[in-house]
């Protein structure tokens, strides 16, 4: 699926396609940059940008924003380790993350699980001001995400091929999960432009950028992109986040959804 998307559709046939698949998954084509003519592949038109304007950063300085589009389908705390998503469904925060020791700063932490449908931007942006400290790629299994697979497949986000962002902020350590998702092997970062995930392949381990070489990002700044599919996770330390919208509640990026607390002095612990 991802190799036929990245294929130049010849011009006179991307409007009928680009309009029938907007019919059928409820796109809103009055958010696009271009005509439609303009995206070159479906894997352009499925990752399009959005126009100038069409979404609201939150300005509330402690405000804890959704980084994409979707529905929050899913949060809670983390006890002992433990993130329980829904009824019989649950993972581990050193399974998500693929790193035993890096899961250590979120245990006890709030968790919060954005589905992003076939209709919704496929971008990812950064919900807070910070630095990011490195990344991880972990290969898995590509089972479809949504509420039924969520449902019925075990562990389903630990199992599935996902990529870590890892971020240090004034409001404690934060972790942004990718997670992939039928017909999703293809997921890219704003801030490493030449990294892409392969399809398949080992885990190579995480990469922590040296002190002195993190990459700073600004809340509400682009961060990755889907090139098809699925859900964020974010994860954060002990007491630094609250949510006070219900679960199930769709959202759009920008939206503050809770509450963020700094640390005493504004630093990390």
């Amino acid at each position: 699926m991802g190799w036929a998307s990245r294929l130049p559709l010849p011009r006179p046939l991307r409007d009928p396609v680009y309009r029938g698949f907007s019919l059928a998954y409820g796109i809103d084509l009055g958010e696009l940059d271009r005509p439609l003519g303009e995206f070159d592949r479906f894997d352009d038109f499925f990752c399009r940008p959005l126009p100038d304007g069409a979404r609201s950063i939150s300005p509330q300085h402690n405000a804890l924003i959704t980084p994409c589009d979707g529905v929050l389908s899913g949060y809670g705390v983390s006890e002992d380790g433990l993130c329980i998503h829904a009824k019989g469904q649950e993972y581990t925060v050193a399974g998500l993350l693929n790193d035993e020791v890096a899961a250590q700063r979120f245990v006890g932490g709030m968790f919060a699980t954005i589905y992003l449908a076939p209709h919704n931007y496929h971008r990812v942006h950064s919900p807070l001001d910070g630095q990011i400290t490195g990344y991880r790629h972990v290969p898995g299994a590509r089972y479809p995400v949504n509420a039924l697979s969520v449902r019925t497949v075990p562990r389903l986000f630990q199992r599935n091929e996902r990529f870590v962002t890892y971020m240090r902020t004034e409001f404690g350590e934060v972790a942004l999960v990718m997670v992939a998702a039928t017909g999703v092997g293809n997921i890219t970062v704003s801030y490493e432009p030449a990294l892409a995930t392969p399809a398949g392949g080992p885990d190579r381990g995480a990469c922590i950028y040296e002190h002195g070489q993190e990459k700073p990002i600004s809340k509400g700044a682009e961060l990755g992109k889907f090139h098809l599919g699925s859900t964020v996770i974010l994860l954060f330390e002990r007491g630094r986040a609250s949510i006070d919208v219900p679960a199930g509640t769709v959202v759009r990026l920008g939206q503050p959804i809770g509450q963020l607390t700094p640390s005493k002095q504004g630093q990390t612990s």
